[in-house]
């Protein structure tokens, strides 16, 4: 937990001019909220298909909220309260209060003034208000076609893993504890490399894996800054041996990240752990409506299934078939909470979603895909590089975590004394390029 008298650093803000969040919030995002209304343009004609008049209006509607938004935020408005009356509307509005009384001199809180991370959330659930104030459209997703582009350009490369997956499965009996783990290693490399695929960093633009994910690995391997995964599999082996009578019992949870080609490495990685007896069951968090562009919503993940089952390879419909398999047999399962969607650092979990947080406690692994999930697991603050990612995480600690993230953000812990100076040196753009990535293990097994 905190030490008593400390205080975490500063959260990443807009407000200083310059830094990645000033330019997210002057540049991407607005870019972001141009491509939504685009999406909901170029749908026109369904909507009226679908609902008649009213769709059209509902459309028109939902630009025009967008319009504004846009508006507000390129002028550094002050925020406003959600006025749609989902099951979070409420929440959201409590926590716009608690950054009012973050702010300095009472200024309201608003685009350029507030905490990056809150206002990036802020921007999505607004998108979403913009649905939900149009009920034929409360369910339309404006990121969907990036994301099944996504998938579909990444089509080669997709083969490619579901061969050495199904590969993997035909000679796992044969395979030593060192060949096991040697396996499990690369594919959760390439979970994490999947990573590199995310629409947000991009503003929308092509982000498709195309070349060979396992091929790449040894040239990548350099750019890993911190490599807990040793720790990784000590936990899995761990938790092997509880159960009754030695039964391996264990639960590992995904918290996913962005749809496409990294979902796909997400289901190789837990198809894996799964064939090798590493785990009983795979639990997948996913977002209740889109989110940060890319990110895996429930229709997401059917709809990867079932386009993976449907391939015209031999592998890649195999792979396909059995993850179908194991949602129907509850070996996997997707979830999804109200709390993925707000914009609070996982610290505030025991309090403000207890019930998720107990679940994750019943957890003997949970990985953490991605940038956003990094920046809530470390707060999205200015932390010192060399911060143990323990301390960052101030208290949460739910279960053994790990997270699995190339560097998009400012903000990164936990590297070696002179380690950042070098880097800094090397490539002034290391923290927000995404060709850096860490692997950074939280738990029991951690040495102190």
């Amino acid at each position: 937990m905190e030490v008593e008298g400390t205080f975490p650093p500063l959260s990443l803000s807009a407000k200083f001019e310059g830094s990645f969040a000033y330019l997210t919030v002057r540049d991407r995002l607005p870019t972001i909220l141009t491509k939504v209304v685009d999406s909901l343009h170029r749908n026109k004609d369904s909507f009226f298909k679908e609902y008649g008049k009213e769709g059209i209006q509902a459309e028109k509607r939902a630009i025009s909220f967008l319009s504004k938004l846009r508006n507000e935020l390129q002028t550094d408005k002050p925020v406003l309260l959600l006025t749609d009356n989902a099951e979070d509307t409420e929440a959201w509005n409590e926590y716009m209060g608690r950054q009012q009384d973050l702010m300095e001199d009472g200024q309201p809180v608003s685009w350029f003034k507030s905490s990056w991370l809150y206002m990036e959330c802020y921007m999505y659930r607004r998108i979403q208000e913009a649905l939900n104030m149009n009920p034929p459209m409360s369910n339309f997703d404006g990121f969907k076609e990036g994301k099944t582009q996504s998938f579909f350009e990444s089509q080669q490369a997709i083969k490619c893993l579901c061969t050495y997956l199904q590969e993997l499965i035909t000679n796992m009996e044969n395979m030593t504890e060192m060949q096991l783990r040697e396996n499990f290693l690369k594919l959760l490399q390439v979970s994490l490399w999947g990573n590199k695929c995310d629409l947000s960093i991009s503003a929308g633009q092509d982000n498709s894996q195309r070349s060979s994910p396992i091929d790449s690995l040894p040239d990548l391997q350099r750019f890993i800054l911190v490599d807990d995964s040793n720790m990784v599999w000590s936990t899995l082996v761990a938790a092997q041996g509880s159960g009754s009578a030695g039964k391996k019992h264990a639960r590992v949870d995904i918290v996913l990240d962005n749809a496409g080609f990294e979902l796909v490495t997400d289901l190789v990685l837990a198809d894996f752990l799964v064939s090798a007896g590493l785990a009983k069951q795979i639990r997948f968090h996913g977002k209740s409506f889109p989110w940060f562009v890319s990110d895996v919503t429930k229709q997401d993940f059917e709809w990867t299934i079932m386009q993976t089952m449907a391939a015209n390879h031999k592998w890649m419909s195999a792979s396909g078939a059995q993850w179908k398999h194991f949602m129907k047999d509850g070996t996997w399962s997707y979830h999804d909470h109200p709390f993925w969607t707000m914009p609070h650092e996982f610290c505030d979990m025991a309090l403000d979603a207890a019930d998720l947080y107990s679940t994750l406690q019943g957890s003997d692994l949970i990985l953490f895909k991605g940038d956003l999930n990094y920046r809530k697991l470390t707060g999205d603050r200015k932390w010192e590089h060399t911060v143990l990612f323990d301390r960052a995480l101030r208290g949460f600690q739910p279960a053994p975590l790990c997270s699995l993230r190339t560097l998009k953000a400012d903000v990164q812990v936990g590297l070696q004394p002179g380690q950042a100076e070098k880097l800094n040196s090397q490539d002034p753009h290391w923290m927000t390029n995404a060709k850096y990535a860490v692997v950074q293990f939280s738990g029991p097994h951690r040495e102190r």
